[in-house]
Formats: structure tokens, sequence, C-alpha cells
């Protein structure tokens, strides 16, 4: 009888061994897809994020060239006087090109010199205008003076062939090719960290376009977005979580925010030019307008978030306060809400990033249009940095292609200190029980 059970035991036990070593397997197999997905998934967003760098970089940089600039009187103050109205109105560009031709005198045909001075940047004159108004006794002196080229010359600086010439039909002709080589073989061109881009508005010329216009309509924004989303979002969710009684419409009511949470955010733009471009007649484009649109699709994100922070506060510490003889309300201000505010403040970020980030919406708002000038209030025209994207995005010019990478970069860097910023409240709050 030994003798029979023995073949049948050593065959189950063997049987056993092959499903333990095959399920082994198979968990092995799974680590192995979760670690490939994993590598996948950082190779993609490393290279998406490396090409973003590798064609935003050259934004931050400008390429300038060096003239010999004489600021004539008889072109800057004809009447001697230093008139600071007078110096204002000065032909500056006139000198830039006299500076070129002088750079260049064997260039005498009226084309050849159309051609020269358009290397230079349309608002050099700029440059020169400023540099006068700090100080005036420039007047009748000739000076040395970095100003900006224009976009092809700096296009073709920083990527262009040196020892090609230009291709049929391309934006530069092989005469001035030949000019950049000349002012780059004396050392009178370099490639400068570019400030334009980040204290100018937005521009029609790439070399004088910048975010800080876009910047200031996001803050302006945002700002409105917080004022009104936060205190709302705090005091229903305080509301919905420790006051109202549950019932059919309390329900309803959780369930209308959660599906509002999922809208898409163009209904929202929607919701906005109808009531609050066409009802009430706000200012188009405006901050405020703006900031009330993500306002209406930060508050779902942000209920939720807090309702979630009320409900993770441990049912003793009401009752512990309950029973020291605190009202209802004392509970939830002194004690309650406190405990979950760095909850609340995480949410309220992380919907914040989500707004900064939002295009669609304001686009129904015509905060699309071009804004050269720097908002100075939440009631003037104003964009918001996403916008500005897309705007250079769909600009024909191929520098427009790098300063449409280098905010992205700037937008994701913003985008990336918010969320840092919500992890450090989150550790530097949180309380374990």
């Amino acid at each position: 009888m030994t003798d029979a059970i023995l073949p049948r035991t050593e065959a189950g036990a063997d049987s056993t061994a092959k499903r333990l070593a095959r399920r082994h397997a198979a968990e092995r197999r799974f680590q192995i897809y979760g670690r490939l997905a994993i590598l996948t998934a950082v190779l993609m967003l490393g290279t998406l994020l490396g090409s973003i760098v590798l064609q935003g970089t050259p934004a931050f940089f400008q390429s300038e060239m060096r003239l010999e600039v004489d600021f004539a009187p008889d072109v800057i103050d004809p009447k001697g006087a230093l008139d600071p109205a007078d110096l204002r109105r000065a032909d500056y560009q006139l000198l830039i090109t006299k500076a070129l031709y002088a750079q260049f005198p064997d260039v005498t045909g009226r084309k050849d010199k159309r051609a020269l001075k358009q290397l230079a940047s349309s608002d050099a004159g700029f440059t020169l205008r400023k540099m006068v108004l700090a100080d005036p006794s420039l007047v009748g002196t000739t000076q040395s003076v970095w100003v900006k080229t224009n976009d092809d010359a700096d296009q073709y600086i920083k990527h262009g062939d040196r020892n090609a010439k230009v291709e049929e039909g391309g934006r530069l002709s092989p005469a001035q090719v030949d000019w950049l080589k000349a002012l780059e073989a004396k050392g009178d061109i370099e490639e400068r960290f570019n400030t334009t881009f980040f204290t100018a508005g937005d521009s029609r010329e790439p070399e004088q376009a910048g975010i800080l216009g876009a910047l200031v309509g996001s803050a302006l924004t945002l700002i409105v977005t917080l004022a009104i989303s936060f205190p709302l979002a705090v005091m229903a969710a305080v509301y919905l979580e420790e006051f109202a009684p549950k019932n059919k419409w309390t329900d309803m009511i959780e369930v209308n925010i959660n599906n509002l949470a999922a809208v898409p955010s163009i209904v929202f733009g929607l919701l906005g030019l109808a009531v609050f471009l066409n009802v009430f007649g706000m200012p188009r484009s405006a901050p405020v307008v703006g900031g009330l649109v993500l306002a209406l699709m930060t508050l779902p994100t942000i209920i939720i978030a807090a309702r979630a922070a009320l409900k993770s506060v441990p049912p003793s510490i009401r009752q512990a306060a309950l029973g020291m003889g605190a009202s209802p309300l004392q509970v939830v201000l002194h004690h309650v809400l406190p405990l979950a505010m760095p909850g609340i403040l995480t949410g309220t970020i992380i919907g914040m990033a989500q707004a900064l980030g939002e295009t669609a919406p304001l686009i129904m708002i015509g905060m699309v249009a071009f804004i050269a000038d720097v908002p100075g209030g939440f009631t003037d025209p104003a964009t918001v940095l996403p916008v500005q994207i897309f705007i250079w995005a769909d600009a024909p010019e191929r520098a427009f292609l790098a300063k449409t990478s280098a905010a992205i970069m700037v937008l994701v860097a913003f985008l990336i200190v918010m969320n840092a910023l919500a992890v450090v409240l989150r550790k530097r709050f949180e309380r374990r029980w």
C-alpha cells in the first residue's frame, strides 16, 4: 500500500513544483514588463524634453553686430538745444544705416545698399535712442555700439554653413552672407544672452519678441483665479463635508461637482464668452475675464481635493473638540480646517498648475489676440504663456520655432516649481495620527 501511495505523492510534488516555477516565472516576466514600461516612458519623456531644450536654447541668445555709430548732431539735435522731445523724435535708424555703409564703402548700388541695411534689426534705432536719452552728451561723438541683427542673419549665424553659399531662394542673398562673414572675421559679430526675451512683449519681428507680456498676463490671470476659486471651493467643501445633510440633493450636488471636473475646458470658455462677454459686457481678452473662466474650471478640482483633505482628519479630533464644549463651527475652524489645510493647499496648487497650462478656454474669450504691450492691470488686453506659445508656433518665421520651444521651457519650469511647492507644503505641514 505504501508503494502504491509514493508514486502519487512524488507526482503531486512534481506538479506543485512545476506550478510554482510557472508562477515565479510569470512574476518575473511581469516585473520585467513593468520595468520596460517605465523605461519606455522615461525615454519618451527624455526625448520630448531633450528636443524642446535643443530647439529652444538658441532663443536665449541673440546675434549682435558692432558698428561705429556717428551720433551726428544734424540728425539727432538740429536745433542744438538737447531738448528731450527732439532727441526722442530723431531718426536713429538713419544712423544705423550710415554706420553700415561706412563699414562697407564698396557697396554702392541701390539694391545692395537696401540689402545691407536689412542686416540690422528694425529696432536697432531704439537702442541708440535709449543711449542718447540716458546720456545726451553722446551727441556729436562716435561710439562703438552693439545692435541686434535681423532674424534671418541671426538664424544664419547660429545654424548656417560658413563654408557654403546660400542656396538659391534662401532668406539671405550671397552678398549678405559675404558681409556677415566679413563682420565675423573682424570680430564684429557675437552671440550674446538675449535679455529681450525676458524683458519685452510680443512682436512681429522674432528678434524683438519676448515673453514678459505673456508672463505678466499669466500672473494677473492666476491671481484672479486664486482669489475667486480658493475661498469658494474651501467653503463649499467644508459645507458639504461637515454641515450638509445627507440627502438626495447633496448627493446630486456631489455627482455634478465630480462631473464638472471632467468637463472639457473649452466648454468653460464658451460659458465665459456667452455670459461674461456677451451678457455682462466685460472687457475682451482681459485677465479679469480669463481669471473668472479659469476659476470656474478649477473650482471642482479644489473642492474634491479639499473634501478629501477634510475626510483625512480623524473623527477623534472632532469628538475631542466637541467634548470640550466647542461648537460645530469652532470645531471646523479651529481644529479640522487647520489640520486639513496642507492637503487643501496641495490640491489648490495642482489646480492652479492645471489652469496655468490651459489654452482653449482663453482662446474663446479673445486672449489669442496679438498684444505687443505689457499689461498694466486686470482690465488691460493681455495674453498668457500657453496662448503665446500657440501664436508663435503658428508664425511663419523660422526664428519663432526656437522662441516657441524656449517659451515651453519656461512654462514647464513654472509647472515644475508649482508642483514641487505642493510636495514641500505637504511634507512640511503633514501630520500623522
